[in-house]
């Protein structure tokens, strides 16, 4: 089990294919904001109201620990890319315990390759959301690349401005659609989104500087 504070997910995922479960542990724990966040992207409206992203994380957590014998990937971003498919799975579940519960037709609901697909453009919206604000191109290169550091950082900020990041870089709503949404104008909206952008990125290049 690697004792570094300085450790790498790369080396908890060497752990913990070399069947350190401990290590397991902690790897996936590292991505629990990542995922969280992109559950949030797909659970608005009445799934919202009766599902909790926290929970869909949990569940994922649960069957990649039991299936991660099964993962054959090598590297961070495979794995990454695996939970991805297992939260799918578990968003898929829940569509379907919507429609059942509703009385509805499952088959109209959303399927898990829609989920999946809209999972895939939230990730990618992730990891360019800061490109073009006034970052170098290594420090955009760089963000793109580290988006489960960004989701973490994002669970810090306040509610209302993870809020419209959430609606306006995942969703990839209008603005005229985000407020409608979060019940403001839309200036009120576009203000809140650039000075939730700048605290953001204050948080990002204090851990840089760290």
């Amino acid at each position: 089990m690697p004792t570094d504070l300085n450790v790498t997910s790369h080396d908890l995922l060497a752990a913990a294919r070399a069947h350190d479960k401990e290590a397991l542990g902690r790897l996936l724990q590292t991505y629990r904001s990542y995922l969280k966040l992109l559950a949030e992207a797909q659970l608005r409206g009445k799934l919202q109201a009766r599902f909790s992203a926290s929970d869909v994380v949990q569940d994922t957590f649960l069957s990649a620990h039991r299936s991660f014998p099964k993962f054959r990937g090598q590297t961070e971003p495979e794995f990454r890319g695996w939970l991805r498919k297992i939260l799918v799975y578990h968003l898929g579940r829940i569509v379907e315990q919507h429609a059942v519960a509703g009385k509805r037709n499952v088959h109209r609901e959303l399927s898990v390759e829609e989920i999946g697909a809209a999972i895939g453009r939230s990730t990618m919206r992730l990891e360019s959301m800061l490109a073009g604000h006034g970052a170098s191109p290594s420090q955009e290169a760089r963000r793109r690349e580290d988006a489960v550091l960004l989701a973490d950082r994002m669970e810090k900020l306040p509610a209302d401005y993870r809020e419209v990041l959430v609606l306006r870089h995942l969703e990839g709503l209008p603005f005229a659609e985000v407020a409608e949404r979060m019940g403001r104008s839309s200036g009120a909206v576009r203000m809140l989104w650039l000075r939730a952008l700048e605290v953001l990125r204050e948080l990002m290049n204090r851990e840089e500087s760290a």
